[in-house]
């Protein structure tokens, strides 16, 4: 009876890897904000003060796409405050990346230093500078979370 169970198992290992090697990987889909903050966190990135549907404006349909958020750590001297608008897939980015910039000028105060990080379908946008490592884990942690 052991021996079919074993042979049984490896049956079904030895098809699901005959299985992925037939096609290719599944295609990166984008994250959920969680996942990007998993991301984050473990970049060394801290955050706090979240808060689901508020994109800085008074675009309620940019609202449901929308996360604020305060972010911390690194060689970033103190807090900032962030928004994420997580588009659904790239067709979706492209139709409403202009609306971002346009909400992002009702809370930006200083235009010239304002940062954003594209990775389709996700926009992350903050008031800057922002230090240069915490820049580059902001950055690798949405290009993760968009799955690109």
């Amino acid at each position: 009876m052991r021996r079919r169970i074993a042979n049984l198992v490896a049956a079904a290992i030895l098809l699901s890897a005959c299985d992925s090697l037939r096609g290719s990987p599944p295609a990166p889909t984008p994250g959920s904000f969680g996942d990007f903050a998993i991301e984050l966190r473990a970049r060394g990135i801290e955050i706090e003060n979240v808060i689901s549907g508020d994109p800085g404006c008074n675009d309620v349909t940019l609202a449901p796409m929308a996360i604020a958020f305060r972010a911390s750590g690194l060689d970033q001297a103190g807090p900032v405050q962030l928004r994420i608008y997580l588009f659904g897939d790239d067709d979706a980015y492209s139709r409403r990346r202009a609306d971002v910039d346009t909400c992002v000028q009702t809370w930006a105060t200083d235009p010239a230093t304002f940062e954003f990080v594209d990775a389709s379908p996700f926009v992350l946008a903050g008031q800057g500078p922002w230090a240069a490592d915490f820049t580059s884990n902001l950055r690798a942690a949405v290009t993760n979370a968009a799955g690109d």
